[in-house]
């Protein structure tokens, strides 16, 4: 939000002081001032107010005029110009010989063969406006060569401040309420605003109004006729331009200067369109054409204002364009209002539509502001065009009051929660000058919070310990160590098993962290096959790309593989992330963390990458469980699994997650010529495993009797269903030692080594177990290969 210091300086003087100063202590104590600061019209010099007495044609072009102008001095002045508003007897900006317009200096110059010596000004050259359609058409009444600086507030200081620092302070988008803050930071005296008096006009009858839903909290508003003026004064033009608005008419001007200047959106609307306002929400969705011109849907959670039962403006929004004011409207209807924040800001997303009024009316204004701005639009219109009119009483429907908010506290109250000595002096006084009431006894402290900041903003005792110190500044509190008590914080299981997952994964495999957003990317999903799977939709998202919350941690990895495969040949990344995988019955999100693991190869054996894969869970469940995995076949739950090699990961008879590849036509959308595997991991499953504590056991000071068997099978798990069946505990260790792939007969063979810490084993019982294997296994088919 753009401020300008020529109109905050309207109502607090600050004379003497330094501006700039001001500024910076205003980003110390109040809100974030942005690094740019202009200085409006400090670039601009000998401009003076001239009229033109004669034009000619150019002899040589049909678009530029010779003129001769008057500038209070003997001679008139010849100027060649083009504008093609220019007339005789018009007063207008003229750049004399010599005069300085940013970086130009103005100098005799030929055009088109006739020598100009000067230039006339439109009001986008000097600064002022966007408008570039003609010259500067002053009606003023002024002194010829009088200087434009002497006449308008052309020099100003524009500052911007940072809106998100706002929005808890819905006082502080306006002048008046940064003029508060500046003359709290300065200890002057804030000016009262100039009102009219609407009680003369209590007796004119009222304004057939009526508000038919709760979501409006007050509406205001007034009836005038006789308005005669259409462009607004010059000044009044130039602070909306340096304040980032756009001059339209007088009316439409006032009600945004008056939005600027009180921080209050109105809307002014034809009288004649307007009779009978109701404010409601209407039944069925419908199609409303906004003063844009654009056509917006309207559902039925979007507050309406009507005449009668014809819609005519969107609540705290816009105005609709068949209400507009228009050339020929002499009577209006001031409207007024508050409304309920969060369904303006609601209805704001919904019609992807955000505007000045809309953006105020999301902070919580304060309902005390419609009757005080309506009061100061009239003081304005009767000064800017004094034949106007009024031609009804104030209406004003009350029908939402925010409770009065009262603290009390002691001066042992602030001095331990900011930890210096403040005077009762000071802070009466500092608490006064922002708005507050305040009685003080003693040491005891009564404070009633101004209605513009008891919205949202000064609710508890904490609050006005802020007020104090932010006005006594930061920057003055001495800096001295605190006592307090320092305790040990034991991280939660989750955590801590998260943070060693990480540092086995970087240290011990080299795989790179990756962090992402919680939502499935449609697009890229698109591209590569995926569907797009999620449980939680945000509605009206501006970004469609964007809306579903992922259901599952692998799509998004898949996303960054794509996005980085020109990176290297091969490589890992990994997340610990969050996913949502369901409701529950009372209707809230199912939130889990997941670790996503995804290993991408050009060229290696899948096999090779299943095993390095599970080689990497078997890790982190030994590391940090001391647990053996178990591995089972799963069904693909999603598109993007493989069909048949998707494996369960089992720890304590518990499913903890899964691995798996990629299902081959997404490959073929990623990399046909690579292969992907991916493991994701239920990290508050796997944090609830016990850790099992690690005993030492001495190995056996008799001899080991290592067996190998070799079967005739592609399978590993049969065979160690079976060596688990015959539940020897003479049996240490069992190893795969040798893989045979063959289109038939295919073999793996195992190590089954035997031991016993009392004796030495004979060669009969060690058979006897073998042999037990091996016809368990015949059983199902599987033959001890010969």
């Amino acid at each position: 939000m753009f401020l300008s210091m020529n109109w905050i300086k309207d109502f607090v003087d600050l004379s003497g002081l330094d501006d700039l100063k001001l500024i910076n202590q205003f980003s110390l104590s109040t809100a974030e001032v942005e690094n740019d600061i202009q200085f409006k019209g400090s670039d601009i010099s000998g401009i003076v107010v001239a009229e033109i007495k004669s034009i000619e044609n150019h002899p040589e072009s049909k678009k530029l005029h010779l003129l001769k102008v008057d500038i209070g001095e003997a001679e008139l002045i010849d100027v060649v110009c083009g504008a093609p508003n220019v007339r005789v007897g018009m007063k207008t900006a003229f750049a004399k010989v010599g005069a300085k317009i940013g970086e130009i200096e103005i100098a005799p110059r030929p055009l088109a063969g006739c020598m100009s010596y000067g230039m006339c000004c439109s009001e986008k050259e000097i600064g002022i406006s966007d408008d570039h359609a003609g010259i500067m058409d002053i009606t003023d009444d002024v002194a010829l060569g009088t200087d434009l600086k002497d006449i308008y507030a052309i020099e100003d200081i524009i500052f911007e401040v940072d809106n998100k620092s706002l929005t808890n302070r819905p006082d502080l988008w306006s002048h008046y309420g940064i003029a508060r803050e500046f003359a709290a930071i300065a200890q002057r005296p804030l000016k009262a605003l100039d009102f009219a008096d609407l009680a003369a006009y209590d007796s004119l009858p009222k304004v057939d109004m009526k508000i038919e839903d709760p979501l409006c909290y007050r509406y205001s508003c007034l009836q005038f006729e006789n308005i005669s003026r259409s462009v607004s004064p010059v000044d009044m033009r130039i602070r909306l331009f340096y304040c980032g608005m756009r001059a339209i008419n007088f009316l439409a001007d006032m009600t945004n200067y008056l939005m600027l200047e009180m921080g209050q959106p109105m809307h002014a609307f034809d009288s004649r369109k307007v009779e009978n306002i109701r404010i409601k929400r209407f039944d069925k969705e419908f199609d409303f054409k906004t003063l844009d011109g654009v056509e917006r849907h309207i559902d039925t959670d979007t507050l309406m204002i009507c005449n009668g039962d014809d819609p005519v403006a969107i609540a705290g929004i816009m105005g609709g364009l068949d209400s507009e004011i228009v050339e020929d409207t002499h009577t209006l209807t001031l409207e007024s209002a508050t409304f309920d924040a969060a369904s303006i800001r609601k209805s704001t997303v919904r019609l992807s539509h955000r505007t000045d009024a809309s953006m105020r009316y999301e902070k919580s204004l304060d309902p005390e502001l419609t009757t005080a701005a309506i009061a100061r639009f009239v003081f304005l219109l009767e000064k800017y065009d004094g034949g106007i009119k009024v031609v009804s009483s104030l209406t004003d429907e009350y029908a939402y009051h925010y409770p009065e908010v009262e603290l009390s506290f002691d001066k042992a109250y602030v001095d331990k929660y900011t930890g210096i000595k403040i005077d009762n002096d000071t802070i009466v006084g500092t608490l006064q000058r922002l708005g507050f009431e305040v009685k003080c006894e003693n040491d005891d402290f009564s404070v009633k919070v101004p209605s513009w900041r008891a919205t949202k903003d000064v609710t508890i005792k904490a609050d006005i310990i802020e007020e104090i110190t932010r006005i006594y500044g930061y920057d003055n509190f001495e800096i001295h160590t605190a006592n307090a008590p320092l305790f040990p914080t034991r991280l939660e299981p989750v955590k801590k098993d998260e943070d060693n997952v990480k540092d086995i994964l970087v240290k011990h495999f080299n795989l790179h962290e990756l962090h992402s957003y919680v939502w499935n990317y449609v697009d890229e999903l698109k591209e590569l096959g995926i569907k797009n799977e999620g449980v939680i939709k945000l509605a009206n998202a501006s970004n469609p790309n964007i809306e579903t919350i992922r259901k599952t941690m692998i799509p998004t990895q898949l996303c960054q593989v794509r996005a980085n495969l020109g990176y290297a040949p091969e490589f890992g990344i990994f997340e610990v992330g969050r996913v949502v995988t369901g409701m529950t019955s009372d209707n809230l999100c199912i939130e889990e963390k997941h670790l996503g693991i995804t290993l991408y190869r050009k060229g290696q054996n899948v096999r090779e990458q299943y095993f390095e894969m599970k080689a990497i869970i078997e890790t982190l469940v030994d590391e940090l469980k001391h647990k053996a995995v178990s591995f089972e076949k799963l069904e693909p739950e999603f598109d993007f699994e493989h069909p048949v090699n998707l494996n369960a990961v089992i720890v304590d008879g518990n499913v903890i997650g899964k691995i798996g590849l990629i299902h081959p036509s997404v490959m073929k959308k990623l990399d046909k010529r690579a292969t992907v595997v991916f493991a994701e991991i239920d990290m508050d499953k796997f944090a609830a495993i016990g850790n099992y504590s690690i005993h030492y056991v001495g190995p056996s000071k008799f001899p080991a009797i290592e067996i190998d068997l070799s079967f005739l099978s592609s399978r590993f798990a049969p065979i160690k269903k079976a060596i688990e069946n015959a539940a020897c505990e003479l049996i240490k260790n069992v190893d795969v030692i040798d893989i045979y792939e063959a289109e038939e007969n295919s073999s793996i063979a195992v190590r089954l080594t035997f031991s016993d810490n009392t004796r030495t084993l004979t060669k009969e019982e060690v058979t006897a177990v073998t042999d037990g294997i091996i016809n368990d296994l015949e059983k199902v088919g599987i033959l001890l290969k010969k």
